[in-house]
């Protein structure tokens, strides 16, 4: 961090908390490779009695009659407090962690209405800053509105439920705490290593007290987001541990896209031949067009990036976490004496699978291997078998994008058309569900800003208000949600932020009246698809399997006051999607598909336990394929 010079004998200055932390916040800045940003452009929020009068009043004074070199602090009005925090994890994200949204909410429903956002964000690893309102520090009134009583300690308050899902947690009791706690919250958002979601809880009486603030704490500051460098010795063994390798493979985590580290990556494939395979964060680290780039690994990868996975001797980490996703459920790596060498920013991640570790920056570390390595390539066939295989997939799959003999096109049809439809610095952002699936196993990611998927905490919700963020990053990029009807329904409300803002994004919801992913699964494991579609209650058999609801999903959003268009096939789409592109507001497309697929084919797997005594027989076939499914499974020791 660097601080502009001031003379501290301008002594003080008289402020609320919420006035001064909305000037503190104004003053910071954050700085990579020479390049320096604001690092809060904004804040997102909903008020309520608990935030109104305090930082409400401090963000209007500051949009109104802001103090002399107060920088501005926009306000942006979000309609759902866990959909602002999903807005701002997108943004950042897009903007590879340099930058971020604050966001606030009123005490009670409205602070932990953002918990789930902010576990998100701190599994993640992204960095967002959240100021929930707090109970009154007092104690006056007590319990105040909204107030969730603690019988054994009077200092818990709702609020408490954020320090599990915060990478830094702070309560402001009094003014002067502010100081000490905002450095710090600056301090872990700006670590690569450390950060994720930071808490400041601020009592609602606390943010309208004044107090007369030293006039340093609102110098600006610079931020200096580091590069972590690899350890000569470090760097040693893991270039010994590779040099053995027969089979090697890389896995490009969301650190190698965090970190700007594409070209990087793309000049260590070149010079060491070894293939590249891609977590749902990593996708895109490596351009789809690179001969080596073999694409999505583990449960929803692709059987090219599978089968080289599972015949790897030495398997290089970098900037991955390793989730159950991409391990396959520890199922993945096959080969009885694979070894593994992990570079990240994070030594709890660099240490994963008793592996070699490297704690460094993905950049710094390419480059540092690369060079570490100089001489030395994997051998030729083993990438001419790669490509081999990448070949066989790509072949096995087309009929993923072709019509099928059914009424409804299959969402892959639809994917397969967005691939070729949308530049390849424009955005697809998708979470939880089915479709991740597919598009983990499918997409072909030609930048590192193509492909925006949340699935470290595959939160449904996600996509409609991370497409505000994602577009308020990058304005000149079409961004591209792709949502579930069943994602619809969860949170639809930042459409009208959407149209308030007069952001362009283009909606495309695929309805097939049901939970697709978890529907697929529960018939898999023996459950019959049992409470998975959306369907009225059957008065003849008690259970959900009666007509189809009649919810008119085009007919919800047009009350928002976008253009919508309905499709039911393929080439319908296409000309719906074109004449999106041409508009310059929102736009919603609603494509009817088939429930049941086709999806891509898989040789992976992912560890659901199935019930291990049932009156079913599909339940009991099920648990006998499970148990067979069990064998590979092992810690990599």
């Amino acid at each position: 961090m660097s601080v502009t010079p001031q003379d501290p004998s301008q002594g003080t200055v008289r402020l609320t908390v919420g006035q001064a932390l909305v000037r503190f916040l104004a003053a910071q800045y954050s700085e990579r490779d020479g390049i320096r940003e604001r690092l809060i452009p904004g804040v997102f929020g909903i008020f309520g009695h608990g935030n109104v009068a305090g930082l409400g009043q401090a963000l209007l004074q500051n949009a109104i009659d802001p103090a002399d070199g107060e920088g501005q602090m926009p306000f942006y009005q979000a309609r759902n407090e866990q959909n602002m925090v999903h807005t701002a994890v997108a943004y950042a994200r897009t903007k590879n962690r340099m930058q971020t949204f604050a966001c606030t909410a009123s005490i009670g429903p409205g602070s932990t209405n953002m918990v789930t956002g902010a576990a998100l964000a701190t599994v993640d690893r992204i960095p967002v800053l959240l100021l929930p309102s707090d109970i009154f520090a007092t104690r006056t009134v007590d319990p105040v509105l909204q107030q969730l009583e603690d019988e054994t300690a009077g200092d818990v308050s709702v609020n408490d439920a954020f320090r599990p899902v915060s990478r830094y947690f702070d309560r402001i009791s009094r003014p002067e705490q502010l100081i000490p706690a905002a450095l710090q919250a600056m301090r872990v958002l700006t670590d690569p290593a450390e950060t994720g979601a930071v808490t400041l809880s601020l009592p609602q009486d606390v943010q309208a007290e004044a107090f007369d603030w030293p006039r340093e704490f609102f110098r600006e500051r610079t931020w200096h987001v580091a590069r972590a460098v690899p350890e000569p010795a470090a760097l040693d063994r893991a270039a010994q541990v590779i040099r053995s390798a027969k089979k090697p493979v890389l896995i490009a985590g969301g650190g190698v896209i965090y970190a700007e580290a594409s070209e990087a990556l793309a000049a260590f494939t070149d010079a060491t031949g070894i293939p590249v395979l891609d977590t749902q964060a990593g996708k895109g680290a490596l351009s789809a067009g690179h001969p080596l780039c073999i694409g999505g690994v583990g449960a929803t990868g692709n059987n090219a990036a599978n089968e080289l996975a599972a015949g790897a001797d030495v398997v290089i980490g970098v900037g991955t976490r390793y989730t159950d996703f991409t391990t396959a459920s520890h199922t993945a790596f096959r080969n009885p004496g694979v070894r593994f060498v992990n570079l990240n920013v994070k030594a709890f991640d660099a240490a994963k699978h008793s592996a070699t570790m490297v704690v460094t920056d993905a950049r710094a570390g390419l480059e540092a291997l690369a060079a570490a390595l100089e001489g030395w390539t994997a051998p030729a066939e083993h990438g001419e078998h790669a490509q081999q295989l990448r070949a066989e997939w790509e072949e096995l799959v087309k009929p993923c994008f072709e019509p099928h003999d059914q009424e409804l096109p299959a969402q892959t049809e639809i994917f397969g058309a967005l691939n070729e439809l949308m530049g390849d610095e424009d955005i697809v952002i998708n979470a939880a569900g089915s479709m991740p699936g597919d598009l983990q196993a499918l997409w072909k990611a030609r930048s590192p800003i193509q492909y925006h998927l949340e699935y470290g905490y595959s939160c449904m919700g996600y996509e409609l208000p991370a497409s505000l963020g994602a577009k308020m990053a990058r304005p000149d990029s079409e961004v591209v949600a792709i949502i579930g009807d069943g994602t619809f329904q969860m949170a639809p409300q930042e459409i009208a932020t959407i149209v308030a803002e007069r952001m362009k994004v283009i909606l495309v919801i695929l309805q097939n009246h049901g939970w697709s992913s978890i529907g697929a699964l529960s018939e898999s494991r023996g459950s019959q698809r049992f409470g998975t579609k959306y369907r009225m209650r059957n008065q003849d058999s008690g259970l959900l399997d009666g007509e189809k609801l009649p919810f008119d999903i085009p007919a919800n959003i047009r009350s928002y006051g976008i253009e919508v268009e309905e499709v039911s096939d393929t080439a319908a789409f296409r000309e719906a999607y074109r004449r999106a592109e041409t508009r310059d507001q929102a736009t919603a497309i609603v494509v009817n598909t088939d429930l049941y697929g086709p999806n891509p084919p898989g040789n992976s797997w992912w560890d659901v336990p199935v019930a291990a005594v049932s009156t079913l027989e599909s339940t009991r076939q099920a648990r006998t394929e499970y148990e067979q499914s069990l064998e590979p499974q092992r810690h990599y020791l």
